[in-house]
């Protein structure tokens, strides 16, 4: 099927054009905070107003984290060339994994400042992270970037920079699992199971469900040009998933001798 005639750009003021792309990032981050409020109050810590005064540290650890990763684990030496198109997100260029550390690193000093566990914040501050993913993921799809390799299947999308073949339209296929799937699993052990009260399962929970899904897209998802594939056909995203994959199931694990909190 031809893909969607729509334009990237949602709306033009003036000289100013709102892309889909930063809607997608606005929608995510309002999701995530509404949704990490109601289940705040079923958690000891953090609290509605330390999810209020956080939201500030997360747009900057995602943005900041999400860009600098997607610069440094993707096309270095391009930016080191080009620095001044590092600032302009609105061309696409935001690395999951970047803004997970990014995310990492301003929960770690803001739990600290407010004295709390680092393990505390980041149980309930995961579960609402694939609301954002999903809306990432569609605006992916919306700007035609990131598609999937070469199908024969009847839902294959022809995208205007992915040549005359019809493929996976990949970004759909990651909005689900990564997006609308793991946020259903991450509810149901937040609100309905015991092992959602042990500290660090929630957040060792999402690390290994995003990289499971994210592992298993990539096998549908076209590799960047520029990177192509590694040794035994691995990707690039695939080889960012490990790290979090080991240390999220490394997590649930642990918590097996945990306290579970009433």
């Amino acid at each position: 099927m031809p893909f969607p005639n729509i334009d990237p750009i949602a709306i033009h003021i003036g000289p100013f054009a709102v892309h889909w792309y930063g809607i997608a990032y606005v929608v995510g981050i309002l999701g995530w905070w509404r949704y990490s409020l109601w289940l705040s109050d079923k958690y000891p810590n953090p609290s509605r107003k330390d999810i209020d005064d956080f939201i500030v540290w997360a747009v900057f650890g995602v943005v900041l984290g999400g860009r600098l990763g997607y610069v440094l684990f993707y096309k270095p030496d391009y930016y080191f060339s080009h620095p001044l198109e590092i600032l302009q997100t609105w061309h696409g260029g935001m690395s999951f994994h970047g803004g997970l550390l990014g995310v990492i690193v301003t929960i770690a000093f803001f739990a600290r400042k407010r004295g709390m566990g680092f393990l505390d914040f980041s149980d309930v501050a995961c579960c609402g992270v694939p609301i954002g993913l999903f809306f990432g993921r569609i605006a992916n799809f919306l700007n035609g970037e990131l598609f999937g390799r070469i199908t024969d299947s009847s839902w294959g999308v022809i995208f205007p920079h992915g040549g005359p073949l019809p493929r996976h339209p990949s970004q759909l296929y990651e909005a689900f699992f990564e997006g609308a799937l793991l946020f259903f699993v991450m509810t149901f052990f937040a609100t309905k199971s015991p092992l959602g009260h042990r500290r660090g399962f929630l957040t060792g929970l999402f690390l290994a469900g995003y990289a499971v899904a994210r592992i298993t897209a990539e096998f549908f998802r076209e590799p960047d040009a520029f990177l192509g594939f590694f040794a035994g056909g691995v990707t690039m995203g695939q080889i960012l998933s490990l790290p979090a994959l080991a240390f999220g199931l490394f997590l649930m694990i642990r918590t097996r001798q945990s306290h579970v909190a009433p």
